[in-house]
């Protein structure tokens, strides 16, 4: 079976969806992270979330934020893959969609993401530079990145 992205706003997400959501990004950002930090921010309903699934389970997302949202550049966000399909290009497959809807919504804009560190090259790989000097974010070493 092959992987379905989907792009939904906040409203149009269902319960399904959105519950789905937020059980991928808890059990990898504060289970396995082992990070206690406030996951549900209350930006959500201020994104457009891209969600892909294998058959009926949930194996990656990312939220997405036009420009003026969150900051004067687009950002993507929140990018997780599910522990059972890392290792199969999803990630790139996530970002590489996220930055063409970007295009597609917005023309060849300038895109800003907060990273964290070990991930520096990945995102670089889409043409993302650090900005500024790597700090902690919830006891995570992270950089901020630009595109464009």
């Amino acid at each position: 079976m092959a992987e379905a992205f989907t792009w939904r706003d906040f409203p149009d997400l269902s319960p399904f969806e959105l519950h789905a959501v937020l059980k991928l990004r808890c059990d990898v950002f504060i289970v396995e992270q082992e990070c206690a930090f406030p996951e549900i921010d209350g930006k959500d309903p201020l994104a457009r979330h891209l969600l892909c699934h294998h058959g009926a389970d949930l194996i990656g997302c990312l939220r997405l934020f036009d420009p003026g949202v969150a900051g004067d550049e687009a950002r993507i966000g929140r990018v997780v893959v599910a522990p059972p399909a890392r290792g199969t290009g999803l990630g790139r497959r996530l970002m590489q969609a996220a930055l063409d809807e970007i295009e597609a919504r917005h023309g060849r804009i300038p895109v800003a993401l907060s990273a964290q560190l070990h991930l520096e090259a990945f995102y670089a790989g889409f043409g993302f530079t650090r900005v500024a000097e790597p700090y902690l974010e919830d006891g995570i070493p992270h950089c901020d990145m630009r595109r464009g």
